[in-house]
């Protein structure tokens, strides 16, 4: 039988108010005006809370970028969405929602990519971190395809597919359609899931 978690108390979501605060706050300001510019004076400020308070939570700005980070990946749903199409069994209805959680991923993070870019040009830590991202979302996207391989093209090995599937889902291409060619994203995703099929599927 499921435990049933107990509510949050006054104080707990006082506190998760308050992170959010501050977790705001930073994106804005790291949009606005740059990750290197912003101070954490500057985000106590916007957020309404004392510098004392960003720094017991989060002890520096590179902390505020995971947290920043990990509320992305809670907003886009991303990772149910591949849990979800992991339980399928038609390797077309994969397909779909695999382009369905990356145009989630990509249209909700638009924000967090200029954040990142900008803050690894200035923090060698941020881009380690930026690159132990794409490294993840790399092994984790190549361990879809592996566990779809008995559903892939005769003859069209695991680790092509996983190349192919990788290229094909960069954040670059979804750029370069709905920003620079002006698609809507849902044309992205109808064209993403055709292009998976054709490239991957019988």
């Amino acid at each position: 039988m499921e435990r049933v978690k107990p509510p949050l108390t006054h104080r707990q979501r006082q506190a998760l108010a308050t992170q959010q605060l501050i977790v705001d706050a930073a994106r804005d300001l790291f949009v606005e005006q740059g990750y290197g510019i912003t101070t954490i004076e500057a985000i106590s400020a916007k957020a309404g809370v004392a510098v004392s308070t960003v720094y017991a939570i989060y002890r520096n700005k590179r902390t505020i970028l995971k947290a920043i980070r990990e509320a992305w990946h809670l907003e886009s749903g991303q990772r149910e969405i591949y849990q979800q199409a992991l339980r399928e069994t038609t390797a077309t209805r994969r397909m779909e929602l695999a382009a369905h959680a990356t145009r989630r991923q990509w249209e909700s993070g638009a924000s967090m990519m200029l954040i990142y870019t900008g803050a690894a040009a200035v923090d060698s830590e941020a881009a380690a971190e930026l690159r132990e991202a794409e490294q993840g979302r790399r092994t984790f996207m190549t361990q879809f395809i592996f566990n779809t391989a008995s559903m892939l093209r005769p003859g069209l090995a695991p680790d092509v597919a996983a190349a192919i599937f990788l290229a094909l889902t960069r954040p670059e291409v979804y750029r370069e359609l709905v920003t620079m060619a002006d698609w809507t994203p849902e044309a992205y995703e109808r064209w993403l899931a055709e292009a998976l099929k054709t490239q991957l599927l019988p």
